[in-house]
């Protein structure tokens, strides 16, 4: 029964994520705290994990999740069913593209669309800082994940200005990783 739930889950995930993997963690957390796969703070842990591991971040999240509740067939079954959709869905693009794109209301659907991914991936963002930064209702602030969180986020946009093509992500994540554990390692 399992294999089924993960083969559906992430059809649906695969299916209706637009935008790409951080538009898909949402749907993602839905389906996953749904089926009661995994806990809020184990699908936070989830995130840093697939976005530090080399592959798209969807992809890594359903493979986890599947080899978690599976085993090895779990996560194939979850990874094949995530990427699926996508997979169909672009050789069906590539087929009636070239007719379609000129098309003004085609060109308006895809302005809105990329306008509501935008909604959701600044939502996702915030949503994750507030919740592990202890400024949701109810719980006392961290105030050195605050000040971390400032910091990366200060050495992200300040590398933006001074070098005009930013920081390497790679250089962030293990630059993130290093003041995670002098902070809260050491």
């Amino acid at each position: 029964m399992i294999y089924l739930d993960l083969l559906i889950g992430f059809l649906e995930v695969g299916f209706f994520s637009f935008g790409g993997a951080y538009a898909a963690i949402p749907l993602i957390r839905d389906v996953v705290l749904a089926h009661g796969w995994l806990d809020e703070e184990m699908i936070t842990y989830i995130i840093a994990i697939s976005e530090s591991t080399p592959g798209p971040i969807m992809v890594n999240m359903a493979t986890y999740v599947g080899s978690e509740k599976g085993g090895l067939l779990g996560a194939a079954i979850a990874t094949t069913a995530v990427v699926l959709p996508a997979f169909f869905i672009i050789l069906l693009i590539m087929v009636v593209m070239k007719r379609f794109l000129q098309n003004k209301y085609v060109e308006a659907a895809l302005v809105g669309l990329k306008t509501c991914i935008i909604g959701i991936i600044l939502v996702t963002g915030l949503g994750m800082i507030l919740k592990n930064c202890g400024l949701v209702f109810g719980a006392s602030p961290d105030v050195l994940t605050i000040v971390l969180t400032c910091l990366i986020a200060l050495v992200y946009w300040g590398s933006g200005k001074i070098r005009k093509q930013g920081i390497n992500p790679i250089m962030l994540i293990c630059l993130s990783a290093v003041a995670g554990v002098v902070a809260y390692g050491l």
